[in-house]
């Protein structure tokens, strides 16, 4: 029998895998991760050796491992920080909203069939706009870093940047109908790249009157005119991929080539209208225009 300075029995690894409920190679990870040291490691074998009181901390890794703690948050929980745990809660929370608008979604597609939004050709010209930037990891992403970038632009309207306009609501503002629709109070047009990768650039344009000089450090660029298949999406703003596949689809079965990014012009304010009403007009150019 093997025993510890302190008298107690020391067990093998794989008889103490059996005890704390993980396996042989489970404790040697821990091991190398500093999680759960071996009370004894034979210098002459390499063999691992536990005590049967170390069974609750690899019990408490195999209970914090079920509930998707990362291994790193699992170490500070158990040199006696559980408020670490506190930012796994909010990625779960994170995670679930995500899967709720994906089944949403879904829902949507099985009460409705797949999307097939009635898609006409337009006509937009060039407008001046100004224009905020964020990086998304991701397309589960690019919902808060559009959220960031329309916040950001609205705090400058907000604080006077751009002559002569007022904030609309915090998600979407009040915007302008597209294709050279009735500009409302706040025109914001999100711009986002067809094809997504890992890490997704969105853009959020504000469009300016032609004689508006804006300040506060924007961005200003010239959005191009041309011709654009547009769709308008009605519902929340979590569902505009079903819209944005009928658009894409339309454009592939009759061979345009999509230019540029996806738009989408925020016409409701989500402040003061329910997520089912919505209107957002989504725009893909089919050819672009010479004027600037």
């Amino acid at each position: 029998m093997l025993v510890g300075v302190d008298d107690e029995e020391l067990l093998p690894i794989g008889q103490f895998a059996r005890l704390g409920r993980l396996s042989v190679k489970q404790l040697r990870h821990y091991d190398e991760l500093g999680l759960l040291r071996p009370a004894y490691v034979d210098g002459e074998t390499g063999y691992r050796y536990y005590r049967a009181s170390q069974a609750r901390v690899a019990l408490s890794i195999g209970l914090l491992r079920s509930l998707d703690v990362p291994l790193a948050v699992v170490g500070e929980v158990l040199s006696g920080a559980p408020a670490a745990l506190e930012g796994v809660r909010e990625s779960l929370e994170e995670e679930l909203a995500r899967r709720r608008r994906t089944l949403s979604c879904l829902e949507r597609v099985m009460a409705e069939g797949l999307p097939a939004a009635r898609v006409r050709v337009v006509a937009e010209r060039a407008r001046r706009v100004a224009v905020v930037r964020e990086r998304a990891s991701g397309t589960e992403d690019i919902g808060r870093a559009t959220s960031l970038a329309v916040r950001r632009l609205l705090e400058v309207v907000t604080a006077g940047g751009v002559p002569g306009r007022a904030a609309g609501g915090a998600a979407g503002g009040a915007a302008g109908g597209a294709a050279g629709g009735a500009a409302g109070p706040v025109r914001l047009v999100g711009l986002f790249p067809v094809d997504l990768g890992e890490l997704v650039e969105v853009s959020v344009a504000l469009v300016l009157e032609d004689d508006c000089r804006p300040g506060g450090g924007l961005e200003l660029r010239v959005l191009p005119g041309g011709t654009f298949a547009c769709a308008t999406h009605v519902g929340p703003y979590e569902q505009i991929s079903l819209t944005a596949h009928a658009v894409l689809a339309w454009c592939a079965e009759r061979r345009h080539v999509v230019r540029g990014p996806l738009r989408e012009v925020y016409v409701s304010d989500p402040a003061v209208t329910s997520p089912e009403e919505l209107v957002t007009h989504l725009m893909v150019c089919l050819e672009e225009s010479d004027e600037s």
